[in-house]
């Protein structure tokens, strides 16, 4: 099993049609265990690059710091010119600094400096703002992301944020246009069967413009998998079983009504609920490539065997349908 590439939004860069990203690597769970370990972490990237895969999402908040260095660690018995890579930028590094946070000049050029030295590489393929900041005037924040790609640091720029807002990539791209700054082109929004909020404006934004979108969170943090199950406590290592505000936000009666769709289709189509779940963000016209995270092997072959998936346009319709909520 192969996986296609597939162009990277508006840019010339070819991407797997799948992402890998690493929000696992060095998290801290329940009783201060790691989540993905370092010999993990290797089989995991190994796994995924032995399928053709060459896009690998990070942060600087991931574990700390610690999926960066675990990546760049891993890129040094590989080609890292093989591999498209992206990092994020928003979050509090250093603890009280009123400027180790958010998208001030300050944090940003000390941070991509860091990204850089944990990647062990000298520029980034995509760096995503992580969050909004509404301290940080918006001239100052493109003008400074722009000379990050003029200087040969930074290849393309986006956005990652927990709330995705048209009006505010709207803001920052027109003035990029008209002060020739470099613009957001790529995006990475929460998006899946159970959270389709972006279906609005968003998307249509995102056409509108020319952006590539790259979601995030495809299987709803394991639900769309088939883990939970209705009316069950969810299972002892589960990120519900230790998260009690993802557990109120996804183990809901209208959510597992959606999860039924899901399984109903697998079941046609001899394939899992997780494979399902992805292959329609694959054949959605306006997705360019979601991104899956994973604690094990299995876990991200299964994930990536729905490149091979494909759902007729009846099946695609039925569960676009059958999901979507008022």
């Amino acid at each position: 099993m192969e996986l296609d590439v597939v162009p990277l939004g508006p840019t010339g860069t070819k991407v797997s049609e799948i992402g890998f990203g690493t929000w696992r690597f060095g998290r801290e769970i329940d009783d201060g265990e790691i989540e993905v370990k370092r010999g993990r972490a290797f089989e995991l990237l190994d796994a995924y690059a032995d399928s053709g895969g060459n896009f690998i999402d990070t942060a600087d908040s991931y574990g700390g710091g610690t999926a960066e260095e675990l990546v760049g660690d891993w890129l040094q018995n590989r080609d890292r010119e093989e591999y498209v890579l992206g990092s994020k930028i928003y979050w509090p590094t250093r603890g009280d600094d009123p400027n180790g946070r958010g998208l001030n000049r300050k944090h940003l050029r000390r941070q991509l400096a860091l990204i850089l030295d944990r990647l062990r590489t000298t520029y980034l393929d995509v760096l995503y703002i992580h969050g909004w900041d509404d301290d940080t005037p918006v001239d100052e924040l493109m003008r400074t992301l722009s000379v990050f790609v003029d200087d040969g640091r930074v290849n393309y720029l986006g956005t990652a944020t927990r709330e995705p807002s048209a009006w505010r990539v709207v803001r920052a791209n027109e003035l990029a246009r008209r002060e020739g700054y470099e613009p957001f082109k790529l995006t990475q929004p929460r998006f899946n069967l159970v959270t389709r909020d972006i279906e609005c404006d968003y998307l249509e934004m995102c056409l509108d413009y020319g952006i590539g979108v790259l979601p995030c969170s495809p299987l709803a943090g394991g639900l769309l998998s088939g883990k939970y199950q209705r009316g069950e406590a969810p299972p002892d290592d589960s990120r519900a079983s230790i998260d009690e505000s993802f557990a109120d936000s996804y183990l809901r009666e209208e959510y597992f009504d959606v999860v039924d769709v899901v399984e109903e289709v697998a079941e046609d189509t001899e394939a899992t609920p997780a494979q399902v779940a992805l292959t329609w963000l694959l054949h959605h016209e306006e997705i360019t490539a979601p991104i899956v995270g994973a604690r094990t092997i299995d876990q991200l072959d299964e994930d990536l065997r729905a490149s091979g998936l494909s759902l007729t346009d009846e099946q695609f319709a039925h569960i676009t349908e059958a999901t979507r909520r008022e």
